[in-house]
């Protein structure tokens, strides 16, 4: 009985690890892929990646959109030929217990130097959907005096 108990346990760990590393993966996929749109100016496809209640949060103090804002904002920028361009150097996902909300944290490559990006996610009808966005510019602790002062 013991071992029927142990066993089935560790069947329930195997299984639980593997889904999380698909959700990871699915995650990491979705990131990447709404950063390689806004490069590629696919504004269409960009926007899929966010549910219809999404937040962006930008790096001026002013910048807290809807979606509808955002894309408003961005359609400039994508109508050029090319919206802008980040990419994830380093990534960290969790999750919440039923394994449906995620929340993640990312720095980014930019022409400007090593951005943070952050942001929620939630699984609705087994597709991941971007609820909000946090881009910040990295600042050195040793420069905040020299920052505050400008």
């Amino acid at each position: 009985m013991r071992y029927t108990g142990l066993l089935t346990l560790t069947m329930l760990m195997v299984f639980a690890s593997c889904q999380s590393r698909k959700n990871v993966d699915e995650i990491n996929t979705l990131l990447d892929n709404w950063h390689r749109a806004a490069a590629k100016a696919d504004m269409k496809g960009y926007f899929e990646f966010m549910a219809d209640d999404f937040v962006f949060i930008g790096t001026d103090s002013s910048e807290i959109w809807s979606k509808k804002e955002f894309q408003t904002w961005a359609e400039p920028y994508f109508k050029r030929g090319k919206a802008w361009s980040l990419k994830a150097t380093s990534r960290r996902v969790s999750f919440n217990t039923k394994g449906k909300m995620a929340w993640f944290d990312e720095l980014l490559f930019t022409g400007a130097g090593t951005w943070r990006g952050s942001g929620v996610l939630t699984k609705e009808h087994h597709q991941w959907k971007l609820r909000q966005y946090v881009l910040s510019v990295t600042l050195p602790n040793e420069k905040m005096k020299e920052f505050n002062a400008l």
